[in-house]
């Protein structure tokens, strides 16, 4: 084969090889690409590979069926003869909300068991999602999105525990056993499974329960107001709490026949009325973020028989407390609120209030002081009951006392009329004090007079003692004034006699000295025409100009005329 016949072989090969790997290209490009957007997953199914266990519905990679791992958002490239591609949201969890993971894969559960200790188990994870974006695979994993569990301001939650052993009787539950946990969740957002634990939550602070007799065959329910939340998301969560928990009582006390005269409620202090029928789904206050405590009637009210034999009837509202510490222990004890109310306090309020009650005559009931020593007694016979049941009474208040008619028309009367005869003791006492007060009135009046008058002199006294001194003040200022003026005089008369005195000695001083200094300077000349002369010349004027002319013997004045001088003009 010649060259030329091989190089057009290897065009040929090599422009096949090229056409192949872009029609492969383009094959993978148009056919293969898969593009997963952002916010969704993308199961992947393969159609080849090893075949799996039997029953096994998550496969890995090489094995035939659904692969375990999703895709997540980008660009992969799967040849669709192979494999089937499914798109899928995320599963998104919100806030405030948990979500509740059950495996479809994994490890079959021992027998009654429904929680997987582990991530390995198959059925309800115990581990919660939070909030946040998460990509299980749907076809093994199935999500279940419900409330997180607020708990409001004023409210404690009772864990208790799903599943697990039972513990020993009145033992609290440890961690992994079923029943109720010693430890107590404060007011806050918790993510909690409901299937693994079940929160109850009850109320703490100062409640009340009242038997009364103003009912009219309707249960009276006090909604507990509550702050708004400064999230509405968090407000919607405490309100569906609340509103849970309601249910919960309603389905597990269930609202008894009501008395035509007497009924029970249990109240919250500083609450306002909310009312409901049996039937109502859902308190109307629920809505508001104010679940109302469960209610539930009282057929018997609180009555027994005086000393004397006669039955008595009463009001009577009893204000307890369950403190954060010993809530716990009451609801494993016990249960709910109501029921720690139903079995525990009605009978403790019942019994005490007839041992006590049962001391007292009827009359007792009707007078104040009796009243209020029954109200004392039964209070501190409470206190001092409930407190080994760790229930903390604060107060027992009884009203609206009934006793039969034949015994209160007497006693009435009785009362009335000594009523009438104290009213009448005080209008006598008023009169008498109207007296004194009238008396110590015109008393006061005349004393006001004096103490005016009093008043009046020490003033007028005070102003002449003011004007004396002041008089006093300004002669004796004069006087000084006068004093000071003779002293200034003398000072002025001495000043000037020792002025002139000085200007005398000073003139004789001056005087003498010049006239020494004449004789000195005749002395000193020797002659005293001499000395005039000089006197002469130092009195003519300086400008003066003065020639001595020496004309030889004779007389000066002879020769004057010759020698006149000339004196050029100015």
């Amino acid at each position: 084969m010649s060259k030329n016949n091989v190089l057009k072989i290897a065009g040929i090969i090599s422009s096949v090889i090229l056409i192949a790997a872009a029609g492969y290209g383009a094959y993978l490009w148009f056919f293969c690409r898969v593009y997963v957007p952002a916010g969704m997953m993308a199961v992947v199914t393969a159609k080849t590979g090893r075949q799996p266990a039997p029953g096994t519905i998550l496969v890995n990679e090489g094995e035939k069926g659904i692969r375990k791992e999703v895709l997540s958002e980008g660009r992969y490239f799967f040849d669709p003869v192979l494999y089937d591609i499914k798109l899928c949201p995320n599963i998104e969890i919100p806030l405030g909300k948990v979500g509740i993971v059950t495996s479809k894969v994994g490890k079959e559960l021992p027998p009654g068991e429904i929680i997987a200790a582990d991530d390995m188990g198959k059925g309800v994870r115990k581990e919660v999602l939070g909030p946040g974006v998460y990509r299980l695979n749907p076809e093994g994993y199935q999500i279940e999105i419900m409330d997180a569990i607020n708990i409001p301001p004023g409210y404690v939650g009772i864990v208790t525990g799903q599943t697990g052993k039972a513990p020993l009787p009145g033992k609290f539950a440890a961690p992994g056993e079923k029943g109720v946990m010693q430890d107590i969740l404060q007011p806050g957002l918790y993510y909690i499974n409901p299937y693994a634990f079940q929160i109850n939550v009850i109320e703490i602070g100062m409640n009340q329960v009242t038997m009364s007799g103003n009912a009219k065959g309707a249960s009276v329910v006090s909604g507990r107001s509550q702050l708004a939340a400064a999230n509405s998301t968090l407000q919607s969560m405490a309100s569906n709490t609340l509103k849970f928990q309601t249910e919960l009582r309603r389905q597990t006390v269930r609202p008894r026949p009501v008395a035509k005269k007497r009924f029970m409620s249990v109240q919250r202090n500083k609450a306002s009325a909310v009312r409901y029928s049996e039937d109502a789904a859902v308190p109307a206050a629920a809505k508001d973020y104010a679940v109302p405590s469960q209610i539930f009637g009282l057929s018997r009210a609180v009555e027994f028989p005086s000393r004397d034999g006669f039955k008595v009837l009463l009001d009577m509202t009893v204000e307890f407390e369950l403190l954060p510490e010993k809530i716990s222990l009451l609801y494993m004890l016990y249960g709910d609120l109501p029921q720690v109310v139903e079995k525990i306090l009605l009978p403790q309020v019942l019994s005490v209030s007839r041992l006590k009650g049962s001391s007292y005559r009827a009359q007792d009931f009707i007078m104040g002081d009796g009243r209020e020593k029954f109200q004392l007694d039964l209070r501190n016979e409470l206190v001092k009951t409930l407190e080994s049941k760790n229930i903390v009474v604060h107060n027992a208040i009884i009203r609206n006392v009934e006793i039969p008619r034949d015994i209160l028309v007497p006693i009435q009367a009785v009362s009335l009329a000594q009523e009438q005869n104290l009213t009448n003791v005080a209008m006598q006492n008023t009169a008498k004090k109207l007296a004194e007060l009238n008396t110590e009135t015109e008393l006061i009046e005349q004393r006001r007079q004096e103490v005016r008058q009093e008043t009046e002199k020490l003033v007028a006294a005070i102003n002449a003692e003011r004007k004396r001194e002041v008089a006093a003040i300004n002669a004796s200022t004069q006087l000084k004034v006068a004093e000071i003026q003779l002293k200034k005089s003398e000072i002025i008369a001495k000043t000037n006699q020792l002025r002139g005195e000085t200007e005398t000695k000073a003139k004789f001083l001056v005087e003498n000295e010049k006239a020494r200094g004449e004789i000195m300077k005749a002395k000193a000349v020797g002659s005293g025409s001499l000395l005039s002369e000089i006197m002469l010349v130092n009195a003519l004027n300086p400008k003066v100009k003065t020639n001595i002319i020496h004309a030889g013997p004779g007389t000066l004045w002879t020769d004057l005329k010759g020698a006149a001088l000339s004196v050029p003009a100015k």
